[in-house]
């Protein structure tokens, strides 16, 4: 499918879709969309452990991503941690994250977040993954997190990509991908359509952060991952580029930074590295 796209970031907790992934992943695959990150996090980790699972019973088409996110960064004592780490060891798991900063919301005191989040790219650069990056109001603290903690060492994605072009050049001076998400698609986000503009071609991804972010036309509902197709289009405009040509940028992306390969239908991939 010379225009399958991957969604490199999408939750699909039993919490989010009770029925099940299933149906959710059918519909995206009749939408084009051939590959999924599944990111597994939460008040504890059993959604870590649910997306490892998922991508063990799928391992043509789904491949997890583990971390803590910020908000729950008060969670993460020892034992939490030694079991993470265990996790992120796995095979299927491509990447640590979603892991990094919220200053939005403040669910956790800024100074565990910090702490939680240079722990987790200690561990990323541990097991040799890459990073999922949420920042969110804490733009400064999150790229000097990066840089003092050695995450050039393996690079990663900042996720739901919400900033400007300064955050974009130097987070890919740290090696690190964009990631757009449906907000690409609201007509006020302009300083996030000028970064999908003129963020270098090798250096973009979409995904979906479904069930959140919905992208117009779909802006109300439950968002799930058949509608990254929506956001792939919008970049591909803005860009003005064809979207077959985004969409095979964009999935070529997606396999260098994660180091594997989806095949729709095909065997089980290698992960690289």
């Amino acid at each position: 499918m010379a225009s399958a796209l991957i969604d490199t970031h999408c939750h699909l907790d039993p919490a989010y879709f009770p029925a099940g992934p299933d149906d959710v992943l059918a519909r995206a695959e009749a939408a084009s969309v051939e590959g999924f990150v599944v990111v597994g996090v939460g008040k504890d980790l059993a959604p870590a452990r649910a997306a490892v699972a998922l991508a063990g019973r799928l391992p043509d088409r789904v491949s997890a991503a583990v971390g803590v996110h910020p908000h729950d960064a008060t969670s993460l004592d020892d034992a939490a941690y030694d079991e993470l780490a265990r996790l992120a060891a796995a095979h299927e798991v491509v990447a640590v994250g979603e892991i990094g900063l919220d200053y939005h919301y403040d669910h956790s005191p800024r100074d565990v977040q910090r702490s939680v989040f240079a722990r987790l790219v200690g561990l990323a650069r541990a097991t040799k993954k890459p990073i999922v990056v949420h920042t969110r109001e804490a733009a400064a603290d999150t790229l000097d997190v990066l840089a003092a903690e050695g995450a050039k060492d393996v690079g990663g994605i900042i996720h739901c990509f919400s900033e400007d072009r300064a955050f974009a050049e130097r987070a890919l001076d740290l090696g690190f991908y964009l990631s757009f998400s449906g907000i690409v698609t609201f007509k006020s986000a302009t300083a996030i359509h000028e970064v999908a503009r003129w963020a270098p071609l090798d250096r973009i991804l979409v995904e979906t952060d479904s069930p959140y972010l919905a992208p117009v036309p779909l802006r109300g509902k439950p968002c799930e991952p058949a509608y990254v197709v929506h956001t792939a289009k919008r970049v591909a405009e803005l860009r003005g580029m064809a979207f077959e040509d985004l969409a095979q940028a964009t999935t070529r992306n997606a396999e260098e930074v994660f180091r594997r390969r989806w095949r729709a239908g095909g065997p089980r991939p290698t992960i690289e590295g």
